[in-house]
This record gives C-alpha cells, sequence and structure tokens, in this order.
C-alpha cells in the first residue's frame, strides 16, 4: 500500500462487504422502528453469487410457532447506526405477508413465487439471475 491509499480494512470490511455468519441474528425494524423479527438465514444465488434473500422470523414465543418470511435482499435496508435491518412495512402487514413453516419451505427458484414474494414487498426483482 503506498502513502496515499487508506487501509479500510483495518477494522473489516464494513457495511458493503460483510460476512453471512454475522447478518444471522441481525434485528429487522420497521420504517416506523417496530421490531419485525431478525434474520435467521440468507438465500443466495449460486449461479449469479447475488443474496436474493433474507429469511425472516417474526411472532411466536422461544421459536414456537414463529413464521417465517423470505423478504428480497434488495427489500432491506442496513442501519449501520444501530446495527439492525430496515424493512418498509408496517408490522401488521406480516400477519398477511406470504411466510411458510420452517419445516415446509418456498421453492424459491420458481419464478411465479418470486414475483408474489417481490410485489408483496413493493420491490422489482433484479434481472441478473432473478427467475421472474
Amino acid at each position: 500500500m503506498d502513502n496515499n491509499e487508506s487501509d479500510t480494512t483495518a477494522g473489516g470490511p464494513g457495511p458493503e462487504l460483510m460476512g453471512a455468519k454475522t447478518l444471522i441474528g441481525n434485528d429487522v425494524h420497521s420504517h416506523k422502528g417496530e421490531d419485525i423479527g431478525d434474520i435467521k438465514d440468507i438465500m443466495l444465488d449460486v449461479r449469479s453469487g447475488k443474496v436474493r434473500y433474507a429469511v425472516l422470523a417474526f411472532g411466536g414465543f422461544l421459536g414456537m410457532g414463529e413464521k417465517l418470511f423470505a423478504v428480497p435482499w434488495i427489500a432491506l435496508t442496513l442501519d449501520t447506526t444501530n446495527k439492525r435491518f430496515i424493512l418498509n412495512v408496517e408490522k401488521a402487514s406480516l400477519t398477511n405477508a406470504p411466510g411458510f413453516d420452517k419445516d415446509k419451505w418456498p421453492d424459491m427458484a420458481d419464478a411465479r413465487w418470486a414475483k408474489e414474494i417481490h410485489s408483496y414487498y413493493g420491490v422489482e426483482p433484479e434481472s441478473a439471475g432473478t427467475p421472474v
């Protein structure tokens, strides 16, 4: 590294590049600050190498009865100040959101399913590698 370059990796890769393990368990809040849940898993499109969905857990008690939701990654905004993600939905709207049980995951490669999910969260699917 020459003297004109700054060492951007001294404190880790930062918010632009993060390890998936560091994101699992992160809280997700609504745009109004309501606690929506937390990230349980991250779904990677292996062909394009892009993250497509964050799987959120909402409701239930101690992991019992919680509902899982696949939220398009592009629908989430990282709040670095509060170390959480923001999803632009009302907490009450998750009651009717397309979700699934931890023992019965949807086919996330199905174009109809992907279109429904992106539409629900009001985001357009990314073109590369998205089956919509």
